[in-house]
């Protein structure tokens, strides 16, 4: 459930009247002050942060700790201790923490490059968090409150590619949809994919004006679409898939959007991937079972069973035989899909709920995202026993490696409504031809 921190921060600092600072919901109202023109004033002061003031010690959200009275360290452990995470089954955790494996996390594999406030996520609902998609190192795709925007780190610009504040007409005869709150949405190959709070599904070309195809999937306004999928069939056709909280995983062409198959589940379907060479199915949700399934017929082919609540999150590495699951146990699971009867390796969160996790294209990283401050960049190819901490403060609102061969870029989503934000980081590269002049 999304985190309330009362008056735990405040400002010091005379001429200021910043009363009540607090992270706050996963609504982007995070850390925040009581007073309107205090807010106004700290939103104007605060400006984009540059990897060359990060290394002269400014804080890589700007957040103004000699001006708090707590410093960061402090207010990390005041974190630790007093955030809750979210749970849907009460069920004992104690054997969890004997199963996880523990990972150094002294490694950095990207470096902090910026942190821009020109985009600011918007999370709709607290446990869906796949709000942001890199399509190149430059590239980004963010939802923020009832648009979604592209952001260029190149140009240091963003623009708007979907509105859904006002009407939106499918032309293939479909109702006209308004004010759809985006509760998860997926950028690829020009194509984006966006579903809303009230089971809506809204499919339009980046490049292109319109909107090419929306409808509300359920009929249901109470049935949230809490996962879209983008990705090519075995006989290399685009389809676009859609899980909603009616227990149904649709699927639909790309050229027609004709509905091509419909899988009833026995528990609403918090989230769906489909493997790389588009064959196996991947379904998570309101059990604490995951199953893996043949894409074309839904049948079930296996059921991996190991966490203790409810998931929300699931990556495919790009050799399609290992499959991560995340749990709101605090926990990812990996599975060798050949031998889908235990876990071959558990990893275990910070703070909360494992809500967001990505592969890095090249299959040498995943990364992990927590609800809120932790986000976990492991090392695939060191067992994932090495990995990178990258430590925040604010509601994640998704992670994205860049798409390119080399994972070149990392971008990470924070909603809040002071310190909500972009942030990017590169992969750091190790040239050892360069010694000598060091």
């Amino acid at each position: 459930m999304a985190h309330d921190l009362q008056d735990d921060l405040e400002f010091v600092a005379a001429g200021h009247d910043y009363d009540d600072f607090e992270f706050d919901d996963a609504g982007g109202n995070g850390l925040r002050t009581s007073g309107g023109a205090s807010q106004y004033q700290l939103n104007t002061e605060m400006n984009d942060t540059s990897a060359l003031e990060y290394r002269q010690g400014k804080d890589m959200q700007e957040i103004p700790w000699e001006r708090l009275n707590y410093s960061r360290d402090q207010y990390r452990q005041m974190r630790l201790k007093q955030y809750k995470n979210y749970q849907s089954l009460a069920r004992p955790r104690d054997a969890l923490a004997k199963e996880c494996q523990r990972a150094e996390t002294r490694d950095a594999f990207y470096d902090f490059h910026l942190n821009t406030r020109h985009v600011k996520p918007t999370i709709v609902h607290f446990q869906l968090r796949n709000l942001l998609w890199a399509t190149s190192k430059h590239d980004v795709y963010v939802t923020q409150n009832y648009s979604v925007m592209h952001w260029s780190s190149l140009l240091r610009r963003g623009k708007e590619v979907l509105n859904v504040a006002g009407p939106n007409q499918d032309m293939r005869g479909g109702g006209p949809l308004s004010r759809v709150q985006i509760s998860t949405m997926m950028v690829k190959d020009n194509l984006l994919a966006a579903g809303g709070f009230h089971g809506e599904l809204i499919c339009k070309y980046v490049d292109q004006p319109g909107v090419a195809f929306c409808t509300n999937l359920a009929g249901n306004k109470k049935s949230i679409t809490n996962a879209v999928e983008i990705y090519k069939s075995p006989n290399g056709s685009t389809r676009v898939m859609a899980a909603n909280n009616d227990c149904v995983v649709r699927t639909f062409d790309t050229e027609k959007y004709s509905l091509l198959t419909q899988f009833p589940f026995a528990w609403s379907v918090n989230n769906m991937s489909v493997s790389p060479d588009g064959k196996l199915l991947a379904v998570l949700g309101d059990s604490s079972d995951c199953l893996i399934a043949d894409s074309g017929s839904g049948k079930e082919i296996a059921s991996l069973r190991g966490h203790a609540d409810y998931s929300f999150a699931s990556a495919w590495h790009p050799d399609g035989r290992v499959l991560a699951t995340g749990n709101q146990d605090r926990t990812c699971r990996l599975w060798d899909v050949r031998n889908p009867s235990e876990a071959f390796a558990v990893l275990e969160g910070r703070i909360g709920a494992v809500r967001g996790l990505r592969f890095s294209p090249d299959g040498r990283f995943l990364a992990a995202a927590e609800p809120a401050d932790f986000v976990r960049v492991y090392d695939v190819a060191a067992g994932y026993a090495r990995a990178q901490e990258i430590d925040l403060f604010g509601e994640i609102a998704g992670v994205s490696f860049s798409p390119d061969d080399g994972a070149e870029a990392l971008f990470v989503g924070v909603a809040d409504r002071t310190y909500g934000s972009l942030l990017e980081f590169r992969r750091r590269h190790r040239h050892a031809y360069l010694d000598c002049y060091l």
